[in-house]
């Protein structure tokens, strides 16, 4: 198996075990995988964009009530280091159509414009460099937390690093140096997002 599918048998795995068996199947019956034109224009946009990131994309085009078979599902799918909080996988289409949430939402922060909000020093500071891939949003709608894959590090980063961003305290931080370490650090946390709780 490769690391995505590694990652989704874990996952399925976690539903099973925390009572979402029913639920994870039912989502398995409907999903479908990510238009080839979207994926094409996502490695267009995002050359350095990681096989992994495509291959969960081609399994199921987004989890963040996306429409399949005429039903709104809303399936948490990632995490973070942030536990309490799941997130939902985005479409390629809600990807490509917040290509530019950065520079319309966050320049000031990446700018260092307030010195009580932390910016971790791994993210640049110029925001004409800004290349971020929003992939993720949390369990209230994004509001408290969204995730990104950065393409555009400081000199003390590296290029597909991972962005979580916080709300109240706000604060931009690095939990993995790429994608593929990110999913690993999921599966070795035992999908911890995943509860009796929040899937009830």
């Amino acid at each position: 198996m490769n690391l995505a599918e590694q990652y989704i048998s874990g996952l399925r795995k976690a539903y099973s075990d925390n009572g979402g068996k029913d639920i994870w199947e039912h989502f398995e019956n409907v999903k479908h995988g990510a238009a080839q034109a979207d994926l094409d224009q996502l490695k267009i946009i995002y050359p350095e964009i990681p096989e992994s990131f495509i291959n969960l994309l081609e399994y199921a085009d987004g989890t963040y009530w996306r429409e399949y078979a005429g039903e709104e599902i809303a399936l948490y799918f990632l995490g973070s280091d942030i536990w309490e909080y799941p997130y939902y996988l985005l479409s390629s289409q809600e990807i490509l159509a917040n290509q530019n949430i950065a520079t319309q939402y966050y320049l000031d922060y990446i700018e260092r414009q307030y010195e009580e909000v932390k910016i971790d020093d791994k993210i640049t500071d110029k925001t004409e460099d800004v290349k971020w891939l929003h992939f993720s949003d949390c369990m209230n709608n994004g509001g408290t937390s969204q995730l990104f894959i950065d393409f555009s590090p400081s000199e003390k980063g590296k290029v597909g690093q991972i962005l979580r961003f916080l709300h109240d305290p706000d604060e931009f931080k690095v939990i993995a140096e790429s994608f593929d370490d990110y999913l690993k650090k999921m599966i070795g946390n035992e999908f911890d997002f995943i509860n009796e709780e929040l899937i009830d």
